[in-house]
């Protein structure tokens, strides 16, 4: 008997600490909190105070770049970790992309929010989702625990909000101002969460045109202007591609309307910069910013007067491909500035990792974990170069982003980012290249100087990045190096 009984107690304990072991697991699930703003392009960080006190706290990577620089695509990279060329995702609107097309090609099915949601995580979208998405048209997605999206919240007041199937309508009041708004709703999902791993993705629609602060930032920053930087209002010279070279120089009212757009983006990120702060603030009260990575990035960069351009994105330079990726949490760096080429593909993989699961389909990225907590890269085998994609976009009255008729129609094209070298081929057959260490605005195409051998092997890793994909097609590809392969 006594023998028996020793033996149910060692069960017993047995059963407990298994039992334990599986909640101490659950437990030690981080949580995940990330912010996407919307056009944000890396000048305006060092006006978000809060941001920057996350960098002390965080990693920033220094090399993050987009897939395509335009909204919809971007944004279904981050959500398959798919490049544009597989997601069939490659502009804004029906038939080459909008929300339909993610739809229509099953998209949906293999965001990494499912996998998070099949690994036992709440899961919450909320803010901007995809261009042509309609809150009293269309329904919650499936893979998210809350929904709280909106369709045309670019102005930031009088808005629809579809929050789990019920349309809500905000005005104009202060209090309806939508980051505010959005930040209201992160506040009671991280309260009501705490005790459960989560996912909450908050994504702005500031500081996207038509650039509306709120009230209380009106008056601020009347003195900025746009950087000058030695790509303000540059003219082309004769190497550069047809459709720059038909730019003409900005006149005084349009560099006035371009000081007045960029004084009205710096208004915006501060209703983004107290979200952050607030939501850092809240994590330590309910003792769980230990256990919490938050990331900041935006969908695309932003130009303003660079090559004498208005306003808009979609080029293959930096200004527009180029923008911040900012984390911190568990075990991260403390202040470090990673130099790895990272890609908005990457963030699908790494949230399912951070999650103990995997996507659903096949990723052309790859997860950072290590990136975030390991500075020597020389350790780690990572991508040579980052691939870059745009898709002409045909005027639509209705796309937000449709290009000022002053800057022409944008050709389609396939670049490649290498650290220290940018190369673009255009479907018009013109070619670019630009020497990213000694000319870091790309301002002087040198593709002409190249050895023919060096020409030969860009175009080789050109041609196959664009119809990469499968199980390690893409990352492999993206492992090779023009020089040395």
């Amino acid at each position: 008997m006594k023998i028996f009984k020793r033996y149910f107690l060692i069960l017993l304990f047995w059963t407990n600490a298994f039992a334990g072991n599986a909640q101490l697991q659950d437990i030690k699930k981080p949580n995940i909190i990330f912010i996407l703003t919307d056009d944000y392009a890396n000048n305006l960080v060092d006006f978000m105070p809060n941001l920057k006190a996350m960098q002390k706290e965080g990693v920033t990577f220094s090399d993050y770049y987009v897939s395509n620089s335009l909204c919809c695509p971007s944004r279904s990279s981050i959500f398959t970790g798919m490049l544009p060329h597989n997601t069939h995702v490659e502009t804004n609107t029906k038939p080459n992309g909008g929300y339909e097309a993610y739809m229509d090609y099953g998209d949906a099915q293999e965001s990494f929010c499912v996998s998070l949601q099949n690994a036992g995580y709440k899961t919450a979208m909320m803010g901007k989702f995809l261009n042509g998405y309609l809150p009293r048209k269309h329904q919650p997605l499936s893979g998210w625990s809350d929904w709280f999206v909106s369709g045309a919240g670019y102005r930031n007041f009088d808005y629809d909000i579809n929050s789990n199937g019920k349309v809500l309508h905000f005005g104009n009041t202060p209090q309806d101002y939508l980051t505010d708004v959005l930040s209201a709703r992160a506040d009671s999902l991280i309260r009501a969460w705490k005790e459960h791993p989560f996912f909450i993705e908050i994504a702005t629609f500031t500081p996207h045109g038509p650039f509306i602060p709120a009230p209380r930032h009106e008056k601020l920053f009347n003195e900025a202007k746009a950087p000058r930087t030695p790509a303000f209002n540059k003219q082309a010279d004769s190497t550069a591609p047809g459709w720059l070279r038909k730019l003409q120089p900005l006149g005084t009212k349009q560099i006035d309307r371009i000081d007045n757009i960029f004084r009205n983006r710096l208004r915006c990120v501060l209703s983004i910069d107290e979200m952050l702060g607030n939501i850092r603030k809240l994590l330590n009260e309910t003792g769980i910013s230990r256990n919490t990575y938050i990331f900041f990035s935006s969908d695309n960069g932003y130009h303003l007067g660079d090559y004498s351009m208005l306003q808009g994105k979609q080029t293959p330079f930096d200004i527009d491909i180029r923008v911040p990726l900012i984390v911190c949490g568990p075990n991260v760096a403390k202040g470090s500035l990673q130099k790895a080429i990272v890609s908005n593909i990457d963030l699908a993989p790494t949230f399912s990792a951070l999650a103990a699961t995997q996507l659903i389909g096949e990723s052309d990225g790859k997860d950072i974990q290590n990136l975030l907590h390991e500075q020597n890269t020389e350790k780690i085998n990572w991508r040579n170069f980052a691939i870059i994609e745009h898709r002409r976009v045909d005027y639509d009255r209705n796309d937000p982003d449709r290009q000022e008729a002053e800057d022409g129609v944008l050709p389609s094209y396939t670049a490649l980012r290498f650290h220290n070298l940018l190369y673009v081929e255009y479907e018009t057959g013109e070619v670019s290249c630009y020497d990213a260490q000694n000319d870091p605005y790309e301002l002087k195409n040198i593709v002409s100087t190249l050895p023919i051998e060096i020409q030969k092997k860009l175009h080789s890793i050109l041609l196959a990045a664009k119809n990469c994909g499968g199980k390690n097609g893409c990352w492999g590809l993206q492992m090779m190096n023009f020089e040395n392969e």
